[in-house]
């Protein structure tokens, strides 16, 4: 305590300094150890889970390094000797650490908020992610001046008047901070892109579901678990698919063909059809198919001969068959398109397409009901005197002997 006496008797400003960062110390402990653990405590002992944002994001941590500052700034005017550059010098470096708190917890703050908004349901139809990060770029750039201006002893607005003529220059370094905001602004207004929905940007061999909506990026998780990064303005101005319609209808479409051998197509035999009266689907289609062509060969006349009359076909039974095995099936959607149509033949023969929706958009259902619907309909094609077409295989030609050419 004499020491301190005599310090101060002597050197009356170096004790009053001493002084002052000792009291800055103790809050400097008091904000850190004992306000911040009785937050701590008091917010585990409530419900609510906004609040825990903001210790996960250490916002009152970095309010508690105001204490100190705030102490300090304050008593520099008390301490006797300190004036002039001295004190200007003390003064500056504290408000300028004041400043860059302020700036972090602020910035810490929007972080939390945009966390606290992101556990509500509706934060996935309108991410505001883009714009919380534009705010802190906002709060950074205000802070960033007021340390320039600080440090030049220049009031900020001055500063401000000198970018009027720095424009071109701000443009240009900005000009992808720009772009992505018009961008986010108008993904979030027409509702293109949210998080968890399954985009496919070929461009950038994206094919996935959508985790982080940012200011400058969008993250896609693709199929295989990496992860792609895209612009925020290449989804504005290429285009890309979005699979939410899809995943909001409830139905997952299937369109694929069956290809059948052209020449195995033919009439069937008044045996045929009385064998296809077996088939529960097929029964109404035979009664009312073979009224409708009774009724047409009697209008055309009674002695038509076989060639010219119209008779039922085996693919044309096969494609009733397909339609009525599809709509008996509970896993396929009733309310949606269905439809079973043949296409154009060609070199691989003629195809039959299958367009329906099934009842589940689940990836691995889908491929289930998918799989066993090809499986029953690929084993029953024979059943109708058809012939799957496939090009011929290495064991399709061990059979085959080369004649000779003098044959």
């Amino acid at each position: 305590m004499d020491l301190i006496l005599e310090i101060y008797a002597a050197h009356p400003e170096i004790a009053g300094l001493l002084i002052v960062l000792l009291a800055a110390a103790l809050a400097y402990w008091f904000g850190r150890v004992v306000l911040v653990r009785l937050v701590h405590r008091v917010v585990g002992l409530t419900r609510q889970t906004w609040d825990d944002e903001l210790i996960a994001h250490r916002v009152p941590r970095r309010l508690a390094q105001l204490l100190p500052v705030f102490i300090i700034y304050t008593g520099v005017d008390l301490l006797p000797g300190f004036e002039g550059h001295v004190e200007e010098l003390l003064l500056k470096a504290t408000g300028i650490y004041m400043v860059l708190v302020v700036t972090f917890t602020l910035t810490a703050t929007l972080s939390a908020a945009n966390a606290i908004y992101e556990s509500y349901p509706a934060s996935r139809q309108r991410p505001l992610k883009g714009f919380v990060q534009l705010l802190q770029l906002v709060v950074i750039i205000v802070g960033l001046l007021l340390v320039i201006a600080s440090l030049m002893d220049q009031e900020p607005w001055v500063l401000l008047s000198g970018f009027g003529a720095m424009t071109a220059l701000v443009l240009l370094v900005f000009k992808d901070t720009i772009l992505s905001l018009v961008a986010s602004v108008q993904l979030t207004a027409l509702d293109l892109v949210r998080v968890g929905d399954w985009i496919e940007v070929p461009q950038y061999g994206a094919d996935g579901d959508v985790i982080d909506v940012e200011l400058h990026t969008i993250k896609v998780q693709n199929w295989d678990k990496t992860i792609t990064t895209i612009p925020t303005h290449s989804l504005i101005s290429d285009s890309f698919k979005n699979w939410r319609g899809m995943s909001d209808s409830g139905g997952r479409r299937i369109k694929r063909c069956i290809n059948l051998d052209a020449a195995s197509a033919r009439f069937l035999s008044e045996d045929e059809v009385e064998k296809f009266r077996r088939f529960d689907l097929l029964n109404d289609y035979i009664d009312g198919k073979q009224n409708e062509l009774l009724r047409h060969n009697l209008e055309a006349g009674q002695q038509l001969a076989g060639v010219n009359q119209r008779r039922l076909t085996n693919i044309g039974t096969f494609r009733a068959y397909v339609y009525n095995y599809l709509a008996a099936r509970g896993d396929i959607r009733s309310d949606m398109t269905l439809l079973v149509r043949q296409l154009a033949s060609g070199p691989e023969g003629i195809p039959i397409e299958l367009y329906c929706f099934t009842n589940t958009t689940a990836w691995g259902e889908y491929e289930g009901i998918q799989a066993d619907i090809f499986d029953h309909l690929l084993a029953i094609v024979p059943e109708f005197g058809l012939r799957l077409y496939q090009k011929p295989a290495g064991t399709d030609l061990t059979g085959l002997q080369l004649q000779p050419a003098n044959q």
